[in-house]
Formats: C-alpha cells, structure tokens, sequence
C-alpha cells in the first residue's frame, strides 16, 4: 500500500494510495472524539483530495473512534457529504469501531449514505476492506 501522507497528528493521519485512488483515514489509539475543527479539517481534506485526485473509494479506519457529537453528525449530513459525493465518492470500507456507541452512530451514518446511493461494508480487519475496495 504505496501512500501519501494527507494530513497527521496525534490522533489521526489521513493517507491518499495512488494506485488504487484510496482516500483512506485511521484513527489513532489515543483518539477521544469526532469534533471540532480537526474533524471538519480531516474530512475536508478527504473530500478535497477525492475530487483533485478523481477518487471514488474511501476507507475509513474508525476501530478506536468513540463518538461523534451532534454538531460533526449533522455538518457531515448537510456540507460534508453532499461535497463528497460532488467530489465523486461511490464506495465506502469501515473498519467497524471497537466501542459499541460508536458502532451503532456509524451503523445509522451507513444506513442514511447507503440510501442515497454509497456502495458501503463494515469490516474488522484493515487489509480485507482495503482489498474489498481496490476490486470495487
């Protein structure tokens, strides 16, 4: 997986894979919460490098992700999203969160996106939803 590094902290690094033109995100052990300006700069740039690239695919690697507040959900609802899919997004691997509240927050995202037209599947292990999405 040849990458190039889009964006890194502590608590995230956001990747964009060339050969496959994979946007692909991971958060990082230590991560508290989806919020704030790091949540809107992360998905932006995502999104942003998706439409500059000519990317369909997204993998988001969410296993230590907690939560995400209402106010991240519902940005990402009315700005990120319909931008994302302008940019051309059409297939989604989620590595599925180890918390349960999380769990059932992205389950309810993937539903919603699933009805308006993203080809989503949850996976736990990074390689097999990587895999899954090269062959999509």
């Amino acid at each position: 997986m040849n990458a190039e590094i889009i964006y890194e902290s502590p608590f995230i690094t956001l990747w964009y894979h060339p050969e496959s033109k994979i946007i692909h995100h991971s958060t990082h052990e230590n991560y508290k919460v989806w919020e704030g300006a790091e949540f809107r700069k992360i998905m932006s740039l995502g999104t942003q490098t998706m439409a500059e690239k000519g990317a369909e695919k997204w993998l988001s690697d969410d296993r230590y992700t907690l939560a995400t507040s209402k106010e991240e959900y519902q940005w990402g609802v009315d700005f990120w999203f319909p931008a994302t899919i302008k940019a051309g997004w059409k297939h989604w691997a989620i590595i599925q969160p180890k918390r349960v509240i999380a769990q059932i927050n992205l389950e309810k995202v993937v539903k919603e996106y699933h009805e308006q037209g993203i080809n989503a599947r949850f996976f736990t292990d990074v390689d097999e939803g990587f895999d899954w999405l090269v062959n999509q």
